[in-house]
């Protein structure tokens, strides 16, 4: 029933590419539909559930409407009808139910393998969060290699890489040393990341090759690259060189045996009657190949003597000469299917044509539109269609013109899809449709089988993709130069326009950079400063602090020694008394008495106690001059000869 109504709605008779493109969209009818119309005629989300409170006739109407043209003021006012619906819309409950699309992946650690299933809105390091639980693996310490388009971040959102529903990578802990069980694993999964010279001798050309390849690449890889160096397919392919361990194709060269880091490859093409027979046949249908421009004009009266279109060129029954096909039907890989497509173009027509952009279309403009403004370049989409009678003729005439492939080499980035087989040509709408909207996909959509090939060149703007020119197979070497060079032109004059503000934008940050650093310098000096005045400061607080400390153990000392002395005895006693006079250095007097018995370390105490300690001061006599405290503390005063009274001073020691 979806089906069925997808091709009412959008007028696709061919039953693959509309089930190609609901599949695409899970079998979402609303969302098939506004992916290949027009915005401006889509079907809403509003427009469904309006549509879902009129009934189902109102539905019909209502998907009538996306595709219908507008109608008169007068008559959009009017109920629904169910004459006039056509196309008929499921209840709002099959449309705001969508599935989200699940994606299964293989992931292989060391002896281990993981089963991990998710779905495609989710980002790359939830995955690792899968297998951190599962292979107890520190997501910090955990490489997730086998990507197809090369290494992703861990935000990277699944759907954006448009992987298939069934994956397989690998994981790689280079920091995590192995266990005695798993060390042949962890060597192999360490010759993945190894990079492998093939020095590979094509002995019919008598050239040598020398090819790098990761430790990742498979043989199959391997000899779909020779093909396209050699002009000799992979099926005809003859080797010399591989160990016995590689009998499989789908082998990875780290698991092969090949020598490390260089091995050495011979091949050459098979030779057999079959074969022979084929390129006899091949040659014979170059021959009617080669149709001048100017012969154009003879197709149509072609069938006046009996010749049939198709055989002229090389397209008739079984019995003719049959041609493979550019690409195959229903490869999964964009990137394979288009080495395919060069290899199998090399035999058709030669080895002088554009090269071709070997990637996905997002890659390709990537590659031409979001470079530097200097370094981009015009997009040429080539279309080929094996059914048209003008492909042979303008890929022989045209599109391997020497003048033409040194114009597209040195001006364009040319990506190629052949649209023969009708899965591809719905997969190319589809492509199409997500990167240049739903417009240039039904542009391709009206070209009929006749028209083509196809040459659309885009040209990339600031908000989105322009096709400035759409160049049909009917045409010849001089027109098709002179609508390259013209869209050149135009190219040329935006491109003038991007250099200039990319030029100005440039300046604009380097003089933002030169103040962001003189400001960083400026709070850097300024920083150094605060520290060198916070340091001084702190010294300063250091020292204090010690001087108070020594200031207040020297005052606890001079305490202690003052309410250790005893007491100044009276003038008149019954013992000597001796009357001594001590000179400061301030000039000032202490005068006190003392018991002739008392001992020179009382007097040495009693000078401490006023601040003068005998470990700084010398207590000297006048005259003669004696040094007090040079004597035995432990003697008298009237042992010293300091009795009855005396006059000393205080003198700093030095």
């Amino acid at each position: 029933m979806i089906l069925a109504d997808f091709q009412a709605c959008t007028g696709i008779d061919n039953i693959a590419e509309a089930i190609t493109l609901l599949e695409l969209n899970n079998w979402d009818l609303v969302a098939a539909i506004n992916g290949v119309m027009p915005q401006e005629n889509g079907i809403l989300q509003s427009e469904v559930s309006q549509a879902n409170i009129y009934g189902p006739h109102s539905q019909a109407a209502t998907a009538e409407a996306a595709v219908a043209p507008p109608a008169t003021s007068s008559s959009s006012s009017s109920p629904p009808s169910s004459s006039s619906a056509f196309c008929p819309v499921l209840p709002s409950r099959h449309i705001v139910e969508r599935q989200p699309r699940m994606l299964n992946f293989r992931v292989e650690y060391r002896q281990r393998t993981v089963e991990v299933v998710v779905e495609e809105g989710s980002a790359v390091g939830e995955i690792k969060h899968i297998l951190e639980t599962e292979l107890q693996v520190p997501i910090s310490q955990m490489q997730l290699k086998g990507w197809k388009s090369g290494d992703v971040s861990d935000v990277t959102v699944l759907r954006s890489l448009h992987l298939p529903k069934n994956n397989s990578l690998y994981v790689l802990t280079p920091d995590i040393a192995p266990t005695a069980s798993t060390s042949q694993n962890s060597v192999l999964q360490e010759s993945l990341n190894q990079n492998f010279l093939l020095v590979i001798s094509h002995r019919e050309a008598q050239r040598d090759y020398n090819l790098n390849f990761p430790g990742s690449r498979t043989i199959q890889e391997v000899k779909r690259n020779v093909s396209d160096l050699t002009n000799i397919p992979v099926r005809h392919q003859q080797w010399e060189g591989w160990p016995a361990a590689a009998s499989d194709d789908s082998m990875t060269l780290a698991a092969s045996g090949i020598s490390y880091p260089c091995h050495h490859l011979s091949v050459c093409r098979r030779s057999s009657p079959v074969n022979n027979t084929e390129a006899n046949m091949f040659e014979q249908c170059a021959d009617v190949h080669m149709v001048s421009d100017s012969e154009g004009d003879d197709f149509e009266d072609a069938s006046e003597f009996g010749v049939d279109e198709s055989e002229m060129f090389g397209m008739g029954s079984s019995t003719g000469c049959r041609k493979a096909a550019l690409m195959p039907e229903n490869s999964e890989n964009e990137s394979d299917a288009l080495l395919h497509f060069t290899a199998e173009f090399s035999t058709r027509y030669g080895e002088c044509h554009p090269v071709f952009f070997i990637g996905t279309l997002e890659a390709a403009s990537q590659e031409a539109f979001y470079g530097k403004a200097r370094d981009r370049k015009l997009l040429a989409i080539y279309l080929h269609n094996d059914e048209s009678v003008l492909s042979n003729v303008f890929c022989s005439q045209m599109m391997c013109a020497d003048s033409i492939v040194a114009y597209l080499s040195q001006n364009f980035i040319t990506w190629a899809w052949d649209v023969t087989k009708e899965a591809n040509k719905a997969r190319l709408l589809t492509i199409c449709t997500r990167h240049f909207g739903s417009v240039v996909a039904q542009t391709i959509r009206t070209y009929k089988t006749d028209q083509f090939p196809l040459l659309l060149i885009v040209m990339g703007k600031r908000t989105s993709n322009e096709v400035l020119n759409v160049i049909q197979g009917n045409t010849t070497v001089d027109e098709l130069m002179m609508r390259l060079m013209g869209a050149m032109e135009i190219f040329s004059a935006q491109q003038q326009e991007d250099i200039k503000d990319e030029d100005e934008r440039e300046a604009r940050e380097m003089v933002k950079r030169e103040q962001d650093e003189a400001y960083q310098l400026s709070l850097e000096a300024d920083r150094k400063k605060r520290e060198a005045q916070e340091r001084e400061q702190a010294e300063q607080l250091r020292l204090q602090q010690i001087q108070k400390e020594a200031d207040d153990e020297k005052e606890a000392i001079r305490l202690s020694l003052e309410h250790a002395l005893p007491p100044e005895p009276a003038e008149e006693g019954g013992e000597p008394i001796s009357k001594l006079r001590i000179r400061t250095p301030s000039g000032e007097f202490l005068v006190r008495r003392f018991l002739g018995s008392t001992k020179l370390q009382v007097l040495f105490d009693f000078v401490a106690s006023k601040g003068y300690p005998w470990d700084d001061f010398k207590l000297l006599t006048t005259f003669p001059r004696r040094n007090i405290t040079q004597l035995d503390p432990a003697s008298s005063l009237l042992e010293a000869k300091l009795f009855p009274q005396e006059t000393l001073f205080l003198e700093a020691k030095e």
